[in-house]
């Protein structure tokens, strides 16, 4: 029963981040808007830590705020799962 608590966990974790990455869109977004949004302090649903462990997101720098963005891994990883159009 634990290890398929377990599966189920990181299923419904890779499930929200891929979820998180198709919800930020193409378009840098400000890193207040994105964290608010999708920070948890859930230990077992670490959506936005382990996209950005996994290098999905990328951050830059605007006057006044920060911002980020999907990165080139996280749209392979969209890719790869059929959650980006494709060009």
């Amino acid at each position: 029963m634990g290890r398929m608590l377990v599966l189920r966990m990181d299923e419904a974790v890779e499930n929200l981040i891929l979820d998180l990455l198709e919800w930020m869109g193409p378009n840098p977004r400000p890193y207040a808007e994105v964290l608010e949004a999708w920070r948890t302090s859930c230990p077992r649903l670490p959506v936005w830590e382990e996209a950005n462990d996994r290098g999905f997101i990328a951050r830059s720098r605007a006057p006044g705020r920060g911002l980020v963005t999907v990165s080139e891994a996280g749209r392979d990883h969209l890719r790869s799962h059929d959650r980006l159009p494709r060009t």
